[in-house]
């Protein structure tokens, strides 16, 4: 059974900067297509940062240029740098992984952590 365990998130300023980690157990991440997911009041969880198991990533336009997704392969651990963090990007965040492909949008990967939450304040 996978488990995701995500850490790293908390309040910053509009244009600063924070780096969400997600400890993976029960599988070797390089071997799982991995996302990172997002939810706000209202609206459905969906995939905003996905890494394919080759390690190729993708985002949603309204990430692109200001977040990066990796994996760090001895460490079993999926990441995402955020950086020019906007009010706009509160949400609450989950990491997330499936055997079967993941694309930017996906909204039912089959694990999931339990989120953690990210607020950016103007």
């Amino acid at each position: 059974q996978v488990q995701l365990v995500e850490s790293g998130g908390g309040s910053v300023q509009a244009g600063g900067s924070l780096r969400l980690s997600c400890a993976v157990s029960g599988n070797t991440a390089s071997s799982l297509h991995m996302a990172w997911c997002r939810q706000t009041p209202g609206k459905e969880r969906e995939a905003i940062a996905v890494l394919n198991k080759l390690g190729w990533p993708s985002y949603a336009d309204s990430v692109k240029g200001r977040f990066t997704i990796s994996r760090d392969n001895a460490k079993n651990t999926l990441y995402l740098q955020m950086n020019s963090l906007k009010p706009e990007d509160t949400a609450t965040y989950y990491c997330a992984a499936d055997s079967a492909r993941l694309w930017v949008g996906y909204r039912t990967p089959y694990y999931w952590g339990s989120g953690i939450q990210v607020t950016v304040s103007s």
